[in-house]
């Protein structure tokens, strides 16, 4: 079987998405599967990593990216007003009439590369992977030119979007385009893999033709190899990952400050200029350490090396209890407890509860937020905090590998 997996996020581009399509052309080699990947020629995304390694027994073709570079609105944005901020604005207007996305110019030049491809290689099936959600349309079109099998994968709700702000009219606009682009996969696509549940529910309330199948991230627990745990005179406590959206570190700061514990927070990524003024407001001093950008390897480090890892995930009106993202699964291959502020009946607390991995509390709850923090701090002075081990069988089950078995097996039923 021959596979093209098209992604907009690949190596050289660093962040979490590029996780899920890199481990995909990483394990499904080796179960037979021969992977080609299309990914973009210089995206501008917002951060590189040249430490990640394409995998070497996949084909990685690439097709020139067409589309703006990667930019932080907000950033661009704080700190102005009056002629400056209009400039910003202007600067930035030309984004918002692309649509459904951003990155909808690179199928000018993916969607010839793709079905070439697919041509040249006989391509059995295409795998699309989104966000963005305009990624889709590069699978609609190898499907009608050269009638492989397409499978659309959703890392996101492509009209749901936890971070998503729906108060303008820019964004209204390209919802109603996600609602076409969902609408498209549901009728074209020969099958939907997503990496939640609560995605592929929406995605079957569209009434798709072919399967919808939950396959969701896993833990790339080798990535860990040889990293170490050594614990200190104080307890540190980790976030690894960009602010953006709805995601607010504010009420854990809060709750850290009333505390009056000796902890040190580490924020490791893109943190808000907002949110930076606001925290130093709170007099934390040396309890806060904010971490720019870091390649991911140092990220793994630091995450191992910590007493314990914070997971934020918003309310969001409701639609962050069934958000699994891959940072829930990298936190259990660090081994380290976690402190899960997060909907406390969703998806992820739920998977935190049922591995043992942590706490769980409402992610807006300071009283709750202190509390937790507190019982780890005291456990951490009482003999310290052990290692979050799963058993064999969760482990597998769990993984990356098996993921990708699970999407062997869906690609080889069509």
């Amino acid at each position: 079987m021959k596979l093209l997996l098209v992604s907009l996020y690949f190596p050289p581009t660093g962040g979490g998405g590029v996780q899920r399509p890199l481990k995909f052309a990483q394990y499904l080699p080796a179960l037979g599967i021969e992977t080609h990947v299309l990914a973009p020629e210089g995206l501008r995304w917002i951060h590189e990593d040249e430490e990640l390694r394409v995998p070497t027994q996949a084909w990685v073709h690439r097709a020139r990216y067409l589309g703006p570079r990667g930019r932080k609105p907000a950033e661009e944005l704080h700190g102005k007003a009056g002629a400056s901020r209009a400039l910003v604005h202007a600067k930035l207007a030309s984004r918002r009439l692309l649509v459904p996305d951003e990155a909808v110019s690179w199928n000018l030049t993916a969607i010839p590369a793709a079905i070439r491809i697919a041509r040249q290689e006989k391509i059995d099936v295409v795998l699309t992977t989104s966000p963005p959600g305009s990624v889709h349309l590069v699978g609609a079109a190898v499907k009608t030119a050269t009638g492989a099998k397409w499978v659309a994968d959703l890392r996101d709700s492509l009209v749901a979007h936890p971070h998503r702000r729906d108060d303008s009219l820019a964004v209204r606009v390209k919802g109603k385009a996600s609602q076409r682009v969902a609408q498209l996969v549901a009728r074209s696509a020969d099958a939907i893999s997503c990496v939640s549940e609560a995605i592929a529910q929406e995605a079957r309330s569209f009434s798709p033709r072919g399967r919808v199948v939950t396959i969701s991230n896993g833990c790339d627990f080798d990535d860990f190899a040889g990293l170490e745990y050594r614990p200190g005179e104080r307890f540190r406590i980790t976030h690894t990952g960009s602010f953006f959206g709805k995601r607010d570190p504010r009420p854990f700061l809060t709750a850290l400050a009333d505390s009056g514990l000796d902890v040190v927070a580490r924020f490791v990524g893109d943190f808000r200029s907002s949110d930076r003024i606001w925290a130093e407001s709170l007099g934390l001093g040396d309890r806060l350490q904010l971490i720019p950008y870091a390649p991911r390897q140092r990220a793994l480090e630091l995450q191992r090396d910590s007493d314990a890892l914070l997971l934020l995930i918003p309310e969001a009106g409701g639609r962050g209890q069934g958000v699994l993202s891959g940072k829930v699964y990298e936190y259990l291959a660090a081994e380290r407890p976690i402190l899960a502020a997060v909907p406390p009946d969703g998806a992820a607390a739920g998977l935190i509860r049922e591995t043992g991995a942590g706490v769980v509390a409402p992610p807006d709850d300071v009283d709750a937020l202190k509390e937790a923090l507190a019982g780890l701090v005291e456990r951490f002075r009482n003999g310290g905090l052990a290692a979050v081990e799963l058993p064999p069988d969760t482990r597998h089950r769990l993984s990356r590998r098996a993921r990708a078995e699970e999407l062997a097996e869906l690609l080889r039923s069509l």
